[in-house]
């Protein structure tokens, strides 16, 4: 059984409550065997604890498993996990991925016609909120310790909660800044002032937090904050109107330059280094070397209806054979459009009609037997559009995860690896940023080319390089992983006419829609209840 940070603790750890600011409720318990804030936080081993419910947030869904006093209320428990809520709004709205289900408000998201109250767009907003207070909380509380290893982990709470700020801005722009459990309602920050803390908080962390590679699988050191840096800085020109590419460059060179590296290893022989990024044993099978920030899981002990269980079922249908994939069972609901599967144009064998079957870009990991290119139907026929085996609950000697009923997968999900800063660093220099030259991240370019294709027939000059050449590289190198929706509004192309791919607006051919789904609304519940509080344009 993998054994981590996160599933270690997670049957013990309670859940962080927000603390009432009320006298009266101020009172030791009459329980003696009751767990109390003072037991959380009583030393430095509890407070451990505690610091996994906050990864464990973004991993799991509640307290007692798959299902079952879930922390968010009103959407299905392993709908709002974190990642398979981010899978949502930043895949299925983007030519990536579509999706059969019905689920209300799903259907919306492809068709880029989602309202204030889409179920969706309300639990990602709550589910970052909640981590917000959950790491405002362990701050607060933490504080009353005093060792270096609990500064570590106070750092480390903090660059959660900023990423968790991160995300917010990038979904919803101006939000409630609030770094303090209170009771009162917030005022509402603007995205320059969201910005500038993620930013900060960021700056002020980097060298509180661990050295490159010295903290245990599952939880992050300072190449997190570097990491999560880059990125905050090559969207910044979209988000404040800045223009930020040397930094970064910078910042992108300081997480390249780490412990972390790209994954070369093939360790059943079999694939390629590539692989193993996404299968069963990421956690130890090399993969993990490129892994900066993960969101970590296992079959067994930390069990979720999302997270790589729903991207590894929710993939598998038609004529796949899901037990090849370690599980016991596909969903029967996500596949890809031709879009995506149009930017491998390294095609080595073709249907008679010229569709694509095999590529020699080992990236190309698209399932096709029984399956249609074009997309006529996206509700309830799995079969229209190419599957996708990105991601399986396989290790790499071929046995299935630890859950022998194959319910629940094994793979860790990166949230942000080496590869990225690659991709961050060639396009920070494209677009102006100094430090750095294109000789370099050609070189870079190549080494994700190299492994991608077994050799170096996928290789480029630096006289290839382009913004067009690099979007198109990051769908190839990242699809499925959170990014599309951010990398198309970066690139002026998630809502214009400039780009279009099949359903985009709900037109089978595609078409433009209004800027504003540039952003998703504030929950409208939200709105009413708290008034200092201004929706999105165009909701």
């Amino acid at each position: 059984m993998k054994i981590n940070f996160i599933n270690k603790f997670f049957l013990i750890i309670p859940a962080l409550v927000l603390f009432s600011c009320h006298d009266d409720l101020d009172q030791d318990p009459i329980d003696p065997d009751s767990f109390t804030e003072a037991d959380v936080f009583a030393d430095e081993t509890e407070a451990k604890s505690a610091l996994a419910k906050l990864y464990a947030s973004l991993a799991l869904t509640g307290q007692e498993g798959p299902a079952g006093q879930a922390d968010i209320s009103g959407i299905d428990e392993g709908t709002s996990q974190y990642s398979r809520m981010l899978f949502s709004l930043n895949e299925l709205t983007t030519d990536n991925a579509v999706v059969g289900w019905g689920d209300p408000g799903l259907p919306d998201l492809h068709a880029m016609s989602w309202g204030a109250s889409n179920d969706f767009t309300t639990a990602m907003y709550y589910r970052l909120a909640q981590e917000v207070s959950f790491c405002n909380s362990f701050i607060s509380n933490a504080q009353s310790l005093s060792s270096n290893e609990v500064d570590s982990f106070i750092a480390e709470a903090r660059f959660l909660r900023a990423f968790a700020y991160y995300n917010l801005m990038d979904l919803y722009a101006s939000v409630p800044l609030t770094t303090q459990v209170s009771t009162t309602l917030p005022e509402q920050n603007s995205r320059e002032e969201i910005f500038s803390f993620v930013e900060s908080e960021l700056l002020e962390i980097e060298t509180l937090l661990k050295e490159s590679g010295t903290n245990e699988y599952g939880r992050v050191d300072r190449v997190a904050a570097w990491a999560l840096l880059s990125k905050l800085y090559l969207n910044a020109e979209v988000w404040i109107n800045e223009d930020r590419y040397t930094d970064a460059v910078t910042y992108s060179l300081l997480a390249i330059n780490s412990s972390y590296s790209i994954n070369t290893t093939d360790a059943n022989g079999n694939g390629s280094a590539y692989d193993e990024l996404f299968m069963a044993d990421n956690n130890s099978n090399g993969a993990q070397n490129e892994f900066i920030f993960a969101l970590n899981f296992d079959g067994n002990s930390s069990r979720t209806y999302g997270g790589t269980t729903f991207l590894v079922h929710a993939s598998r249908g038609g004529s796949m054979d899901a037990s090849a994939a370690g599980i016991n069972g596909g969903w029967e609901g996500l596949r890809t459009t031709k879009a995506l599967v149009n930017k491998f144009d390294y095609a080595v064998t073709n249907t008679e009609d010229g569709d694509p079957v095999e590529w020699a870009d080992g990236r190309a990991m698209f399932y096709t037997d029984g399956q249609n290119l074009e997309i006529n139907t996206i509700s309830n026929t799995f079969t229209d559009g190419y599957a996708i085996t990105k991601f399986t609950n396989i290790d790499s000697n071929g046995n299935a995860g630890s859950d022998e009923g194959g319910d629940f997968v094994d793979t860790d999900l990166p949230l942000i690896r080496v590869a990225e800063m690659y991709l961050n660093y060639t396009e920070a220099v494209l677009r102006g940023g100094a430090g750095g030259d294109l000789q370099t991240a050609t070189s870079y370019i190549n080494e994700l080319r190299e492994r991608a294709f077994g050799n170096n027939s996928g290789n480029i000059s630096s006289a290839d390089l382009s913004l067009d050449f690099i979007i198109d590289e990051r769908a190839r190198e990242l699809y499925w992983e959170g990014q599309r929706r951010t990398d198309l509004i970066r690139f002026e192309e998630f809502t214009t006419s400039s780009y279009l791919w099949p359903f985009k607006g709900d037109a089978k051919a595609g078409t433009s829609v209004s800027d504003f789904r540039n952003l998703f609304p504030l929950p409208s519940n939200i709105i009413l209840i708290n008034t200092n509080l201004t929706q999105n344009p165009g909701y």
